[in-house]
């Protein structure tokens, strides 16, 4: 983020340009793209398994719990799509080659670091849960933090070196300094947080009193995510600076150094920026000086006024109203509830499929869930009539065509896709919010290939989880087996545990039972933890069962929540035959988590179960958890092939029977039918469900 080399510079430099602080009993406005990212990557948190999102909860509940004890009340502020202008393009594509690098490290048992693919629904989940007061911005954040911290006089939070060059009234404090976790107690009653706070007065100073004004000069020439020109080699290499260390981070520091020095010695940037030219080709000049005023603006003050956003719930921005997007979609678009994703694919027609710890030698994951984001782009392909008249660096030129950037092998590729026509009350976006729930629920529905009948067992909380299961089990080129599904619905019943263990009225044989089972898995967790080889296929497996959950819950937030959100930081509620016996609890103000997917626990299942542990014994102590269970396996196990429940090494002698003549391969389909039957009996008691799916699949054969 900002400016490569210098947060490590100041840093070097600490006893000079930073002041201690005891922080308490103020605002704090926090940037929250950086702020979920060093929580993810500093936090001892597993990475490899596609996300532990309850430990990463816990972690983000702990934080915020830090500065209420402080009595510091924080404002968080996230980025929202890239800018209308795409001008940080560049950036983005290099570091999404970065990531997909890191991504392969990891995958093969080296280091590297990737965020979850739904860390950010987690975070945003876990902020309302905690009623912290957040924003969601329309574009890139910096200037709109920098500008609220200014208006209340009070610290920013981040770890963006770009709050190095904005003139910050309280300072600007580094999130790698900030001892969240190490609360101080003044006389015994005020607790505060241990942190440092950059004087940007002290900066100056220690480079010949230089005027604040150059250091938006100095940010663009020593290049940030908005402009990196390959000219400005010349101006650096002709003004002799000081560039000659041999280390990536020596060279940085040398070169940041020397442009410090330099621009020391003018009174204002317009002298300085004459100055730069000066080192250039004539022919170039005019260009140059439009680029770099261009993106020196970037750190001046935002017209946007955020504390209107959280004093009276208005959030007006000038570069979002002049798109003449529908009311309703900036509402929700600053509230969170819809993501990042669906501005940039409504302003730019482009969207970033992040890559995630997979195969690199499959298909990217997301491939899989392309035909629900062909329905997203079809919802909003009629937006706005400005929409049209935007330049946008990536819009191709078909009028139903949106690009999508994707892993391709290790490397990023621009694809391009089409959107899908829908009918004409599904094509007028600013109406969309006036369908009837009905209709809504249908549309989802059917993008999901999933009948409304097979979910009304489902607790509501898990509705869209197993809808969207059943939409990747229908996939074949996910190759699922049995046990990543069982290990999927047994993952989804931690949460509900947690209510069973602390609901009050519990009989203690239940509550002992939820106990047991809780214990399992959680040793089951930790002991995938301490070492357990990566197995890339299954983690490929579940990174589509993610890109599947993401993009239904994307298309869900478009279309008004026709299906409950799926809650990924608290105990699924459980009814049934009317009763609710899942209740939603708190136990000693604490916030119990919900493992819809936790990476460790869903990865370490499938390794018991592919061993020996059967589904009917790890569930056998707890019948609540069965019942559970025994729902949503009955709503999945129809859209799920014929194949995965048949036992292992039957799957390929069905396929070649299939080769020979009808009669022989009726008779032989009714064999692996009984051998499937015997098997099921000996092995798990839930396949016995599929046993009656099989033999039907083995008559509707026999008539072909």
């Amino acid at each position: 983020m900002g400016i490569r080399g210098l947060m490590s510079f100041v840093e070097d430099h600490s006893n000079e340009f930073f002041t201690d602080l005891k922080l308490r009993d103020t605002k704090i406005v926090i940037d929250g793209y950086a702020l979920f990212h060093r929580l993810s990557f500093n936090s001892n948190l597993e990475l490899r398994y596609g996300g532990d999102y309850d430990s990463f909860a816990d972690v983000v509940q702990n934080f915020f719990e830090s500065l209420f004890a402080c009595n510091i009340c924080p404002y968080v502020v996230l980025d929202g799509g890239c800018d209308i202008s795409d001008k940080k393009l560049t950036t983005l594509k290099d570091r999404a080659r970065e990531k997909i690098q890191m991504a392969h490290s990891l995958s093969v048992g080296g280091s590297g670091y990737v965020c979850p693919l739904l860390i950010r629904e987690v975070f945003i989940q876990v902020l309302i849960k905690l009623q912290v007061c957040f924003v969601q911005c329309f574009s890139e954040a910096d200037r709109d933090i920098m500008t609220l911290a200014n208006h209340w006089n009070c610290p920013v939070l981040s770890s963006d070196s770009d709050f190095c060059i904005f003139d910050l009234k309280t300072g600007f404090c580094p999130l790698n300094s900030f001892q969240w976790r190490n609360i101080n107690t003044i006389k015994g009653t005020q607790n505060y947080i241990p942190a440092k706070c950059f004087s940007l007065d002290a900066f100056c100073h220690h480079f010949s009193n230089m005027n604040k004004a150059l250091l938006p000069l100095f940010a663009v020439l020593c290049g940030n995510d908005h402009i990196n020109l390959p000219i400005m080699e010349t101006f650096l290499s002709k003004a002799r600076l000081p560039l000659g260390a041999t280390s990536s981070k020596g060279r940085r520091h040398h070169r940041i150094l020397g442009l410090l020095n330099w621009l020391s010695h003018f009174t204002n940037p317009t002298e300085a920026l004459d100055n730069v030219l000066k080192y250039l080709p004539k022919k170039d000049r005019e260009n140059v000086k439009e680029l770099l005023c261009c993106s020196m603006e970037e750190y001046q003050q935002s017209r946007v006024k955020l504390q209107d956003f959280f004093q009276c719930g208005t959030y007006a921005c000038p570069d979002a109203l002049n798109l003449g997007l529908p009311e309703w979609v900036l509402v929700a678009l600053a509230k969170g509830q819809l993501s990042p994703f669906i501005s940039d694919a409504l302003v730019l027609r482009r969207t970033i499929l992040h890559t995630q710890v997979e195969n690199m030698q499959q298909p990217n994951a997301h491939r899989i869930s392309q035909p629900i984001r062909q329905i997203i782009y079809g919802l909003l392909l009629n937006a706005s009539p400005h929409l049209d008249k935007t330049p946008r660096n990536a819009l191709p030129p078909q009028p139903l065509a949106f690009s999508e950037m994707e892993r391709i092998n290790k490397n990023i590729k621009t694809s391009i896709i089409d959107a899908v026509e829908l009918a004409k009350d599904h094509s007028d976006l600013s109406k969309l919010t006036e369908l009837s729930l009905r209709r809504r629920q249908m549309l989802l529905l059917e993008t999901l290939k999933v009948k409304q009948t097979i979910l009304e067992p489902i607790p509501a909380s898990l509705k869209l989880p197993v809808a969207v299961s059943c939409y990747w089990l229908q996939h074949t080129e996910t190759k699922t087996k049995l046990h990543h599904l069982q290990s999927l619905l047994l993952a989804m019943l931690v949460g509900p545990l947690t209510a069973i263990i602390n609901s009050p009225g519990k009989e203690e044989l239940q509550e002992d039972g939820a106990k047991m089972l809780y214990a399992e898995f959680q040793r089951v967790k930790v002991q995938t933890r301490l070492g357990t080889r990566l197995d890339l296929d299954t983690a490929h497996i579940f990174c589509q069962w993610q890109s599947c959950l993401q993009m239904g819950m994307y298309l869900n937030q478009l279309l008004s929540t026709p299906l409950p959100e799926p809650d990924l930081t608290r105990p699924s509620a459980f009814n049934t035959l009317n009763e609710d016996i899942w209740r939603h609890t708190k136990y000693g103000g604490t916030l119990y988590i919900s493992r819809l997917y936790s990476g460790s626990l869903v990865h370490g299942l499938c390794q018991q179960l592919l061993a020996s542990t059967s589904v009917e014994s790890l569930l056998s102590m707890c019948p609540e958890a069965k019942q559970l269970y025994e729902h949503l396996f009955n709503a999945t196990r129809s859209y799920a092939p014929i194949e995965i429940f048949l036992p292992k090494g039957k799957s390929n002698s069905k396929k070649k029977r299939q080769k020979k003549q009808n009669t022989s391969c009726s008779k032989n389909r009714g064999r692996t039918t009984a051998h499937t039957k015997c098997w099921y009996k000996g092995n798990n008691r839930f396949g016995l469900l599929m046993v009656e799916n099989l033999e039907e699949h083995s008559e509707a054969s026999d008539l072909e």
